[in-house]
């Protein structure tokens, strides 16, 4: 069988490779957590639209599917940061920087606590 070479199909299968050679340990009950206490897209506020899940330091820059990297955002916030800083990202679009960031600080803190809990909790 005949592999691919079109642009996508490349980036898939790197995508792939970079996936699989990191440890993702962001739970259902953790991403449910996340959903509930942004209540809408971390970027833009929308609540309205389906979430996906956003990695704020891209994969393809080290990050990983964590507690602490992953904020809800709609498609379009998500298809527009691609794999772009979040910082330089929120400056280019208008959007508030600084409240991104505290409250990204604020939900972790609380879930982490609240995660570290209950894994304390079932052991």
């Amino acid at each position: 069988m005949a592999v691919s070479r079109s642009r996508a199909a490349v980036y898939a299968r790197r995508r792939k490779r970079r996936l699989a050679q990191s440890t993702h340990d962001l739970s259902d009950a953790q991403w449910e957590a996340l959903r509930t206490e942004w209540r809408g897209c971390a970027y833009c506020g929308a609540s309205d639209r389906p979430l996906q899940r956003d990695c704020v330091q891209p994969i393809s820059r080290g990050g990983r599917y964590t507690l602490d990297n992953v904020v809800p955002a709609c498609g379009a916030c998500n298809a527009s940061k691609s794999n772009d800083e979040v910082t330089s990202w929120l400056r280019r679009k208008k959007l508030d920087e600084r409240a991104f960031l505290l409250r990204q600080h604020e939900i972790g803190t609380l879930l982490k606590a609240r995660f570290t809990v209950q894994d304390v909790a079932l052991d």
